[in-house]
């Protein structure tokens, strides 16, 4: 059985929605996303459509240097990898495929988010923001302690986790293959 990786980006846009969230937080990153590759030329989260409009969000394939990464090119972040199996990683990719398929159904937890600035939980079908899809995505694969991570999920709570490897902390434009 072969080992592979997935990667957690978490990242500070400097958006002024990341800046309203930074304030409730204190948090330093204030987005997640996962990446099936080390490059990060494709990172999959829940988002903005378009990176001009927040107030339209859903299921988003991102990366280093396209969207919203693009246009805040100061966009802090913070690299985690964690190893997976093959099996896991079949999982994850399917998942991924699952909703690239069917994004249109899928949309951006605006609740969610507002409830979790003053602590309390907000869950809806098909609807996640970041960090609740990355948590999901975590369990979905059976991630030791996944579970465990809390429901009221920040990006920061990703550091939590068990067997994660840091890889990188800085900007994102300046990320390159360890």
């Amino acid at each position: 059985m072969n080992e592979r990786s997935i990667y957690i980006i978490l990242s500070q846009t400097g958006t002024m929605f990341s800046r309203a969230l930074k304030f409730f937080t204190g948090a330093e990153y204030n987005h997640a996303s996962i990446s099936l590759s080390p490059t990060l030329d494709k990172m999959y989260s829940f988002g903005r459509l378009n990176p001009y409009n927040p107030f339209i969000g859903g299921f988003v394939q991102e990366g280093r240097n396209i969207g919203t990464f693009k246009r805040f090119t100061k966009t802090k972040a913070m690299v985690l990898e964690l190893k997976i199996t093959d099996e896991q990683y079949d999982k994850i990719k399917f998942m991924i495929n699952y909703l690239s398929e069917n994004k249109i159904q899928f949309k951006y937890n605006y609740l969610g988010v507002i409830y979790a600035c003053f602590k309390k939980n907000h869950e809806a079908v098909h609807r996640y923001y970041c960090s609740q899809f990355v948590r999901a995505c975590l369990v979905y694969l059976g991630i030791e302690n996944a579970d465990n991570l809390p429901k009221i999920i920040k990006p920061i709570d990703f550091l939590k986790l068990q067997n994660k490897i840091i890889l990188y902390k800085g900007f994102l434009k300046n990320y390159s293959i360890i």
